[in-house]
């Protein structure tokens, strides 16, 4: 199946048409488990205005936002790169709602979707990516493996969807931008 995906970014018009879509990314993801800011359950409407939120900073040219889509068009992942900051960090960008369907993990699609955001860092002239995760998940290993420094962890950082309390570890990547 890997073979017959896109990863591709998104303009502002495409973000507004993939809202429906990304909600139920981000509903399957929460109604697994993951602690990505929204508890259970979570409301279809909850999950769209998020991602309208998100259409307008793509608008705004404040985030970038990324999908992994099969071969039919259907979504699959997503995460975001967060370009606006603060006017010390010019060269500083978060990554962030790294989420992949239940149906569509351990076939290398987050691999997939954290390499796009760091090309995509790196065309913006990005050259410091930092991060977080839940304590001891999957992503945690996947960060780990694809380069990113761990910096640190702060127990009891977030609540789980379920209302558990977790540790969050942070992670930082340094780049090099092609000249």
């Amino acid at each position: 199946m890997i073979d017959t995906l896109t990863v591709r970014r998104l303009g502002a018009n495409e973000a507004c048409a993939c809202v429906d879509a990304l909600a139920d990314v981000l509903i399957d993801c929460v109604e697994g488990g993951a602690s990505v800011s929204f508890m259970w359950p979570l409301s279809r409407e909850k999950a769209q205005a998020f991602w309208r939120g998100v259409a307008n900073g793509v608008a705004h040219g404040e985030r970038a936002l990324l999908i992994a889509e099969d071969a039919a068009g259907a979504v699959l992942g997503t995460v975001q790169l967060i370009l606006s900051q603060p006017e010390n960090q010019p060269h500083r960008a978060d990554a962030a709602k790294m989420l992949v369907h239940r149906r569509a993990r351990r076939q290398g699609l987050a691999q997939r979707l954290m390499a796009a955001v760091e090309e995509t860092a790196r065309a913006e002239g990005k050259t410091v990516l930092v991060l977080d995760t839940v304590t001891g998940g999957d992503a945690e290993r996947l960060y780990a493996r694809a380069g990113w420094q761990r910096v640190g962890v702060v127990p009891n950082y977030a609540l789980m969807p379920d209302g558990a309390f977790c540790g969050t570890t942070f992670f930082c990547k340094q780049l090099n931008v092609a000249a």
